[in-house]
């Protein structure tokens, strides 16, 4: 007998993938596409625009100060009055000698008309007699030929020396006209006047006193006061070697001075295009517009040149980027929550953020913060922060 059994099928059963496993917790920011802008911070201290010590252009006493300390001043305002009497005694004389030299003119020069009617006179008395002597012989000896034509021959060079000595006279009206003038510009130079519009920051000399001209480097000349331009104010900075190369004329510049608590506009207006060997350093002038005098020489101020602008960089926090030497890398989470060691090309870094040339792309997800716990392959869970956040904004 065969005996017939039924079993019961059995179904197969239902695998549920295990989640993955989550891996340390880590801050994270997405590269990103910003505005940059490298800058160099430099501290220098304001000096005049021009500054000069106002020397006298010729010795003699102060008769008035009409400046002191603390006066602005115009270009060409009178700032001392100095008193040489001798110097119009000079002046006196000279006139006295230009009337002389014009009346010797006038004497010479009647001496020539007189010299010129006297050779006239021989020139033709000659003439004749050598016409007659020539064209009817006997009537006219050879001697007063002769003695006529020796005549003629001195009244000409007595012409000569007539004209020679009228020259001489008018040279000496000429000597004697240049003296006048020079002695009225030294007159002129008794009014000491400002080269240039400014501010008197200090005096030297009073009423009374007795000043040396200031026209030689052998005289220990005392000048009349020192005259400052303030309107505009020169900073000089110096820019490190590193730096040279970036700096332009026309790069915007942005003055901080602390002790007024306010911020002032320039630029970059000279650079010598040479480094101090001493410092390694460049000194490159900025002009500082001072209309209200709000600035004072003297004063310190921080200047903070712009010496690139990149309108759309990639960039990455200054937290993000190790350093090995010259290389810069960055820890990388890949898409399946694993660190990558990756190495980056960086361009200009700012206090808070590097510019990355190459090696990331746009949204890529670094870590920031403390990473020498972690290890390239390790699983991390990625807690996004901001790049201004990162980058201590």
């Amino acid at each position: 007998m065969i005996a017939a059994g039924c079993s019961k099928s059995k179904q197969p059963a239902t695998v549920t993938a295990a989640p993955a496993p989550a891996g340390q917790t880590v801050a994270v920011a997405k590269t990103t596409f910003e505005p940059m802008t490298q800058e160099l911070a430099l501290t220098a201290e304001f000096k005049p625009y021009q500054e000069v010590e106002v020397m006298a252009k010729v010795s003699g006493y102060i008769k008035k100060m009409h400046v002191d300390v603390g006066d602005w001043v115009k270009q060409g305002q009178v700032l001392a009055t100095l008193e040489v009497p001798e110097m119009q005694d000079d002046l006196v004389r000279i006139l006295a000698a230009i009337e002389r030299s014009k009346a010797d003119v006038d004497r010479a020069r009647n001496e020539a008309q007189r010299a010129e009617a006297a050779y006239q006179l021989a020139k033709l008395t000659s003439e004749r007699l050598t016409a007659v002597f020539e064209t009817k012989p006997g009537m006219v000896a050879r001697q007063e030929v002769d003695d006529a034509q020796g005549k003629a021959r001195v009244a000409a060079s007595q012409v000569d020396a007539a004209k020679s000595a009228l020259s001489a006279s008018l040279k000496a009206v000429e000597v004697n006209e240049a003296e006048a003038a020079k002695a009225r510009t030294l007159q002129t130079y008794l009014q000491v006047t400002a080269p240039f519009a400014g501010v008197v920051s200090k005096r030297y000399a009073d009423n009374g006193g007795l000043i040396q001209a200031g026209t030689s480097s052998h005289t220990q000349a005392m000048p009349l006061v020192r005259l400052s331009q303030n309107s505009t104010l020169r900073l000089v900075l110096p820019v490190p070697e590193s730096a040279v190369s970036q700096v332009r004329v026309g790069a915007p510049v942005e003055i901080r001075v602390q002790s007024l608590g306010r911020t002032f506009p320039g630029r970059v207006s000279r650079i010598p295009e040479r480094v101090n060997i001493a410092t390694r350093t460049m000194d490159t002038e900025v002009d500082v517009a001072n209309p209200n005098s709000a600035l004072v020489p003297g004063m310190f101020a921080q200047a903070v040149i712009t010496l690139k602008e990149i309108p759309k960089a990639l960039a990455v926090p200054v937290g993000a980027v190790d350093h090995d030497g010259e290389k810069l890398s960055v820890m990388v989470v890949k898409p399946d929550n694993r660190l990558e060691r990756r190495e980056i090309k960086g361009g200009i870094e700012t206090p808070h953020h590097w510019q990355v040339i190459a090696g990331l792309e746009k949204g890529e997800m670094v870590v920031i913060g403390r990473r020498d716990q972690l290890r390239v392959g390790q699983l991390v869970t990625p807690k996004e922060v901001t790049l201004e956040a990162a980058g201590g904004k």
